[in-house]
């Protein structure tokens, strides 16, 4: 009964981790973003192959309600805009092999043990709290070592706002996230969302975001 419950209980606390999956970004931005901005129009700027890549469309999309929400406006085909926006991204996979210390709980000591039940008929010889109380039910701890083989995907993200005039970067973010997940559309809303935290953020300073993700 008391190893069930144990099985249990770890069972429970792996499906509550898997509730609360958090998405952890190394966000650093460099840039020379002036202190006022009239014009805060722009345009994405896309590469031959990005022009009819829908996954590519979709990630600039996310891009596009960010700087949205900052206050910028994409500007019409036949204007000229004061800024382009640029995004490239990529995911990696590798295999990872960890081996790892656990403490497995011996088997109970027989040694000397006249039986649970007797000489009392509830009770046996160690009182009404059994032998599980006892610290020398037990033998001693034993360390095995378990090895964990799993893939790890490395996910980077890139965006720049440059100056429309001269082609100036004016703003360079990159973001980095490592998990399990091998599905970059699941996660790149939230890198997204982290590229353009606190903008224009702090110059030169690593950051880490975390963003819990939705179900």
């Amino acid at each position: 009964m008391k190893s069930w419950l144990i099985r249990l209980l770890a069972a429970s606390c792996v499906l509550l981790a898997g509730c609360a999956t958090t998405i952890r970004s190394d966000v650093t931005a460099f840039h020379e973003w002036p202190s006022t901005l009239p014009d805060k129009s722009y345009v994405f700027e896309r590469t031959k192959d990005q022009n009819n890549n829908l996954k590519y469309l979709n990630y600039e999309n996310l891009v596009r309600a960010e700087l949205q929400r900052l206050g910028f406006t994409e500007a019409p085909a036949a204007t000229r805009p004061a800024l382009k926006a640029a995004l490239s991204y990529s995911v990696n996979g590798r295999d990872v092999r960890e081996v790892y210390p656990v403490v497995v709980r011996p088997y109970p000591y027989w040694g000397g043990f006249r039986g649970y039940y007797g000489p009392h008929p509830f009770y046996g010889p160690y009182g009404p709290y059994g032998p599980f109380y006892d610290p020398f039910w037990y033998g001693p701890a034993v360390v095995e070592h378990r090895v964990s083989q799993y893939q790890l995907f490395h996910r980077e993200l890139k965006v720049t706002l440059s100056r429309m005039s001269d082609g100036k970067k004016l703003h360079e973010t990159t973001v980095v996230s490592e998990g399990t997940n091998p599905s970059l559309a699941a996660v790149m809303p939230y890198m997204v969302r982290s590229a353009f935290a606190e903008f224009p953020g702090p110059n030169g300073v690593p950051r880490r975001i975390e963003l819990k993700m939705e179900r």
